[in-house]
């Protein structure tokens, strides 16, 4: 096995593309042998990439703004990124919308990579294993990611800690504009796209967003969030939709928060990795050979409750002594 691993890294160093599929197929599949890839991956490097997360409801036409921002000819010499997480099939898990099936014009393009990912049942929008999908695009050299979740609405809010402009995708339809303030969406925008803008109502939903972005705090120094009109179809509003990209890659950069947001995602994942080995340890020396069915035929009958049984009968000094 370690062969084997030797030999993939070998070719991902070399900027092998297939390299680079075999290798998220190994994250992804949890396969054995993929903490250790994650380990030499870390290590070629943590800051050689910019993330945007494209978020928002289903049909708001996130696919076609990725595709056409992606053949910009600014960025033809451009390594260029994109994971797309779709919803999972329930018979087999993977990916069931293929979004490189949407996106066939970048199929053709050397400096493009596209890998679809199923959500597997993850509630933020994003597959577990994406943020270390995202680290194999860094080492690998690509310069801009692009992740599009799986347009869940409310609960996408892990993009945040994946990406470093997040973008939401809004439409028309999308309804009352309060329904974003209700929805956590405002604090996570960094830029909003009203998309379809050529549809009647588009001008005065993006008026009534923007009242509401109008009551947020903040002081002069603060980024401030800009709604960008586009039809993604046509192409109509995607100049300006790069230009707001890069504005606030500049204002990350300029103002210490790429670095920091990217120590905040690596914190993060040490805590993951930790809490992991914590829920593996439990399962291994605590509940192996224990049936909880006689617990729970107990607390079923009113004798005992959930907190006394975890207490009594799986104290954590098993695990880690006296704490």
């Amino acid at each position: 096995m370690r062969g084997h691993i030797e030999d993939l890294l070998t070719r991902f160093e070399k900027r092998l593309p297939r390299a680079l599929a075999r290798t998220i197929s190994l994250i992804e599949d949890r396969a054995e042998g993929y903490e250790e890839v994650m380990g030499r991956l870390y290590r070629m490097g943590c800051l050689g990439s910019y993330r945007v997360g494209i978020t928002g409801p289903p049909g708001a036409g996130k696919s076609t703004l990725v595709d056409k921002i992606a053949l910009d000819r600014r960025f033809d010499d451009r390594e260029i990124g994109i994971v797309a997480v779709d919803p999972s099939s329930p018979f087999t898990g993977g990916a069931i919308l293929g979004d490189r099936v949407r996106m066939r014009d970048l199929a053709a393009h050397r400096n493009i990579f596209i890998r679809s990912m199923a959500s597997r049942g993850s509630s933020g929008g994003l597959a577990e294993a994406t943020k270390d999908v995202l680290v194999a695009f860094e080492a690998f050299g690509k310069q801009l990611v692009f992740v599009e979740t799986v347009g869940v609405g409310q609960v996408e809010l892990d993009v945040v800690d994946a990406c470093d402009t997040v973008i939401v995708v809004m439409t028309p339809e999308s309804g009352d504009s309060i329904q974003a303030l209700k929805s956590g969406i405002i604090e996570i925008a960094d830029i909003f796209v009203v998309n379809k803008a050529d549809r009647d109502g588009a001008e005065i939903f993006a008026m009534e967003l923007q009242s509401i972005l109008d009551l947020k705090e903040g002081d002069a120094s603060s980024w401030k969030t800009p709604i960008v009109p586009t039809t993604a179809t046509t192409g109509d509003g995607i100049d300006k939709l790069i230009a707001a990209i890069e504005a606030h890659r500049r204002f990350m950069e300029d103002n210490g928060l790429f670095r920091r947001h990217r120590l905040g995602q690596i914190e993060n994942k040490i805590r993951e990795i930790v809490d992991e080995k914590i829920r593996r340890s439990v399962d291994e020396r605590l509940f192996t050979g224990r049936d909880l069915t006689e617990f729970a035929e107990e607390i079923l009958a009113g004798k005992t409750d959930p907190y006394s049984v975890a207490e009594n009968e799986f104290p954590l000094t098993n695990l880690f002594g006296d704490i």
